[in-house]
């Protein structure tokens, strides 16, 4: 299943109109008909519960089945039956900076925000300008610590893809030494 936005989650999605969760939220801004379950899943506890939300979604008019949609056309004779496509290579390479700063500064959804707009900046615009406009849109939402750590995990779940688990894992520390404790709501 690849969902995708309908008019109505575009709707959802203009400023001033709120009706979902911040994860459902997030589930929209995802949901372009090329992304599939798997990649919604670290917006969620399980993969159960993300299906779930999306057949929600889906099931509340605000996403499609974007393959359903499309008519399939039979596989040529001599195709075999599975058939996995290729994954697209980058447009260029990613340029992976290694630092190690030791930041000592106030920890705040504002810094954890700035950190974050900044990975969406240096390894998105280029490779994927949607997900980069998606992600930044969502982190000029985020209102609280859970919002921020939804949009992390997507960013991280999308680094982890282009560059690897030993750079999401960096980042992944970064954003913890960043953000504000649960009991605290520094700003």
């Amino acid at each position: 299943m690849f969902p995708s936005k309908t008019d109505k989650a575009r709707d959802e999605l203009q400023g001033g109109q709120r009706t979902l969760s911040q994860r459902e939220r997030a589930l929209l801004l995802m949901a372009d008909g090329r992304r599939s379950l798997t990649d919604f899943s670290p917006l969620f506890a399980s993969r159960d519960e993300a299906e779930k939300t999306v057949r929600a979604l889906m099931n509340r008019g605000y996403l499609h089945d974007a393959q359903a949609a499309e008519p399939k056309a039979a596989p040529p004779a001599s195709a075999s039956p599975i058939h996995t496509p290729l994954p697209t290579p980058a447009a260029e390479p990613i340029r992976v900076e290694t630092s190690t700063d030791n930041f000592d500064g106030k920890r705040s959804l504002a810094t954890t925000r700035m950190f974050l707009f900044d990975i969406c900046e240096r390894m998105f615009v280029r490779r994927d300008p949607k997900f980069a406009l998606q992600m930044r849109d969502a982190l000029r939402e985020a209102r609280d610590r859970d919002a921020m750590l939804t949009i992390a995990a997507l960013m991280l779940n999308e680094v982890e893809k282009a560059a690897g688990a030993e750079r999401a894992e960096s980042l992944r520390e970064r954003i913890e030494r960043l953000l504000p404790p649960a009991s605290q709501t520094v700003h």
